[in-house]
């Protein structure tokens, strides 16, 4: 087994920290690197990372094609939607991503998650929408995994509880629309 994932987006999106999760939950039970790249501006310049999962040594922390992606803006796409593998999971947020019919995926799933995450209250949890939706449909890593993941690095600390709760749901939130989609 072995899953080559590249989230993408905006600095402050939150692609570099789903990637963190995704790798830290993949930690207990396989290999896995974690390769983050960020412009000089971070807030607002493009920020993407490459999660490379397996059960055998890895040999090359660059997703080259990708079995899986999450992209989280239209320049991001742009960039990255060509890495794609034909067989793969290409997730989107339709909410500022408008797919290209040329780009080859085995799946597609067009999520609104800007706009499902202000209708929560919150559109930093646009990214955590996006990858319970991947995480549903192609399971890379344990959904207990990753909710423990979330749960230490959001947890244990008042002034994030509020925000802990909500990444909680969106998660839900995410995870339901990759089983109905």
């Amino acid at each position: 087994m072995e899953e080559r994932i590249l989230f993408a987006g905006a600095g402050g999106q939150g692609a570099l920290t789903l990637g963190k999760f995704v790798a830290q939950a993949a930690m207990a039970e396989h290999r896995v690197t974690f390769f983050p790249s960020y412009g000089a501006e971070v807030r607002g310049g493009t920020a993407h990372c490459h999660v490379v999962i397996g059960d055998a040594e890895i040999a090359d922390p660059v997703v080259e094609e990708a079995t899986a992606m999450i992209m989280m803006n239209q320049a991001s796409y742009a960039r990255f939607a060509p890495r794609m593998r034909p067989d793969g999971l290409l997730v989107i947020n339709s909410s500022m991503v408008a797919p290209e019919p040329h780009v080859a995926c085995g799946r597609l799933l067009a999520i609104p998650a800007s706009q499902r995450a202000s209708e929560m209250g919150d559109i930093r949890v646009a990214n955590v929408i996006l990858l319970g939706a991947m995480n549903a449909v192609r399971p890379v890593v344990s959904e207990k995994s990753l909710r423990r993941v979330m749960d230490e690095k959001l947890g244990g600390d008042e002034s994030k509880a509020k925000l802990l709760e909500l990444n909680r749901k969106a998660l839900e939130v995410g995870i339901e629309y990759g089983r109905t989609i």
